[in-house]
Formats: structure tokens, C-alpha cells, sequence
């Protein structure tokens, strides 16, 4: 008999349920998106994604049993996002989720959101096991992270300041790009010359640290000077050159990084991980150093609640569970 996880995942704007057999086979996936909501504003604010959860949360969960083909009492394990992300946005969910296990007396398990996404990638890669080294990029974080076993990891390194995510976001609003910026810096950097305009790339060298608010900063005096000059600026170059930058650091860092850990594996997880250059200068390289590259298809690189179910399964199997007192964790660390 197949273990059947439903998960919740409300870390931030997305509100998620899913409904995934034995860790691995994704029977559904319902993902309520509240991107037209923020876009006015230019980004995610938080007291509206909360409202929206709370309306949202239990029609999902309700739909995606119904597209699971499953009920309520065919449900074996719960697991929930309680960290990090926006602290009201994941009390929706871990409500819920308590409520949920209490009322079917079924364990309940707490997912952290970063492990989530990297989970995604045996939701993609049934043949992927561990030990790998996974590269994490979103819009709220980048880190390097040595999985070594389903629940033994060691973080290497992470970013100082703004998130790889957020650089393109907060690049792509002050070049009049809609929300979320990330898809549309992409699309347009395909039309420019990455080798344009030489921005800056942060902490080179014999570390696994990041930083963008430096290549985010620079890209805007750029921008300003140009107009201050009444100079003409090919917005797609600028698009090419900062992606490029970005791109460069976490290949180089990620490839140092599986030759620290002598692993031969390398996945890409998070919003990020859908960047066409990204994807091809990290393939590119890794082939050439004789490394495996694996990375989920886009509806897996967002936030989504099967990659919790998948990380909720295998703490149920090592019999790590959460009891009612669970909260929400806005900070939680990797690991925890």
C-alpha cells in the first residue's frame, strides 16, 4: 500500500497542495498563484498574500484530492512549510495542516522550504540519490548546500545580502520590467551582448559565500548615468551583461564546490534554477568536468507543494515528526 503525503506549502505567494504517493509520484499538484495581486505593487506584500492563503488554502486542498482521486481518510502523512518565508503567509498554512492531522490522527510533518525545493529534483529524477551538491537560487535565497543522505545536510555557503532572485527582480522593476522580473530579464538578455557592459562580480575566489547588492547597485548607476548623460541604453544588452554576471558566480562557485565534496552529482533547485543561461553554462561546464547535472522542469522550480510532500516523506520514514505545538518559522535555518 502506497503512502499518500499531502502537503501545504504557503511560504509566500503561491498557495500549494499537493498530493504525492511513496515520496516520489506526483498524483497532484494545485497551485493557486497570487502574482497578479502584487504586481501592481512591484513585489510580494505580505498582509495581502496572508488574506489571500486564508481564502485560498482549504478550495486548494480540496481540489487537489479531488485531482489526486484520493479523500481525506486515504491520506497517511500531512506535511507542512513552516520556514522560512513571510511569517503570516506560513501560519496560514501550518493552521491548517494542524488542524488537518489532528482531525484524521495522522502524523504531521514541518518541512523547511529550502529543502523542499531541492527535494524537487527526485520528483523530476527518479534514478537522483544522494550524495550530491545542490545550488539553491530563488527569489529569497542563494546557497550551496552538500546533500550527503535524505536527511543529512551541511550548508556551505550562502549569500550575504540580496538573493540571486531578488537582484533580478529589483534590476527588472527599475528597468520597467513587469513582476516577476526573473522571466523577463531572461527573455530579453537573449537578444543582448552579456559582454557589453563589464559589471562587477562580488567575493570571487576560495569561498562558497554570495553577494548581488553590489552588481544590483551597479547596474542602477549605470542605468542613471546613461539618462543623466541623455545617453541611449540597449536595454537588452544591460539584460545580457548583469544575467551574465550573476550566471558567472554561482557556476564557478557551484563547480568548486562539488570538487570540495568529491561528488560527481550536481542539481540545481529554486525559481532560479528555470534560467536558460544557467541552466546551459552550468551543463556546459559540468559536462566538460565530467559532473552530472540535474534540475526540475519550471513548474517544479517555483514554489510548489509536491516538493514538500516529497521532503515530508522522507522525515516520515525516519520517523521525524512535528507535534501541534509546530509554528511558524520566518528564519529557519537549513538543517532545522
Amino acid at each position: 500500500m502506497a503512502v499518500l503525503t499531502l502537503a501545504l506549502e504557503t511560504s509566500c505567494d503561491e498557495t500549494s497542495a499537493a498530493v504525492v504517493a511513496d515520496g516520489r509520484v506526483i498524483l497532484s499538484n494545485i497551485i493557486s498563484s497570487q502574482v497578479p495581486l502584487h504586481q501592481k505593487y512591484g513585489g510580494v506584500v505580505p498582509e495581502i498574500a496572508s488574506r489571500k492563503h486564508i481564502e485560498t488554502v482549504m478550495p486548494v486542498v480540496h481540489e487537489a484530492l479531488t485531482a489526486a482521486g484520493a479523500t481525506l481518510g486515504d491520506i497517511n502523512v500531512v506535511g507542512v512549510t513552516y520556514g522560512p518565508g513571510l511569517v503570516g503567509a506560513l501560519l496560514v498554512g501550518v493552521a491548517a495542516a494542524k488542524a488537518l492531522a489532528f482531525a484524521l490522527d495522522i502524523p504531521l510533518v514541518g518541512v523547511n522550504h529550502l529543502e523542499g525545493h531541492i527535494f524537487a529534483n527526485f520528483l523530476a529524477h527518479p534514478d537522483l540519490q544522494p550524495p550530491f551538491v545542490a545550488l539553491i537560487v530563488s527569489g529569497g535565497h542563494t546557497s550551496l548546500v552538500h546533500v550527503r543522505d535524505y536527511n543529512d545536510f551541511a550548508l556551505l555557503g550562502q549569500t550575504r545580502d540580496d538573493a540571486a532572485g531578488e537582484a533580478f527582480d529589483k534590476v527588472a522593476r527599475v528597468m520597467g520590467l513587469p513582476y516577476p522580473g526573473g522571466p523577463h530579464i531572461d527573455r530579453l538578455a537573449a537578444q543582448g551582448d552579456p559582454s557589453a557592459i563589464a559589471f562587477p562580480r562580488a567575493l570571487t575566489g576560495d569561498n562558497f559565500e554570495f553577494s548581488f547588492s553590489g552588481l544590483k547597485s551597479a547596474v542602477l548607476n549605470y542605468l542613471n548615468s546613461a539618462k543623466q548623460r541623455g545617453l541611449a541604453v540597449n536595454a537588452a544588452d544591460v539584460a545580457a551583461s548583469f544575467q551574465a554576471a550573476v550566471v558567472e558566480v554561482l557556476v564557478e562557485k557551484t563547480l568548486r564546490a562539488a570538487e570540495s565534496c568529491s561528488t560527481g552529482v550536481i542539481v540545481l533547485a529554486g525559481g532560479v534554477a528555470a534560467n536558460s543561461r544557467l541552466q546551459a553554462e552550468l551543463g556546459r561546464r559540468a559536462a566538460a568536468d565530467g559532473l552530472r547535472l540535474f534540475f526540475p522542469p519550471p513548474i517544479l522550480c517555483t514554489d510548489n507543494a509536491a516538493m514538500i510532500a516529497c521532503r515530508a516523506y522522507y522525515k516520515h520514514i525516519a520517523g521525524r515528526y512535528a507535534d501541534l505545538h509546530l509554528n511558524a518559522v520566518p528564519a529557519l535555518k537549513l538543517g532545522q
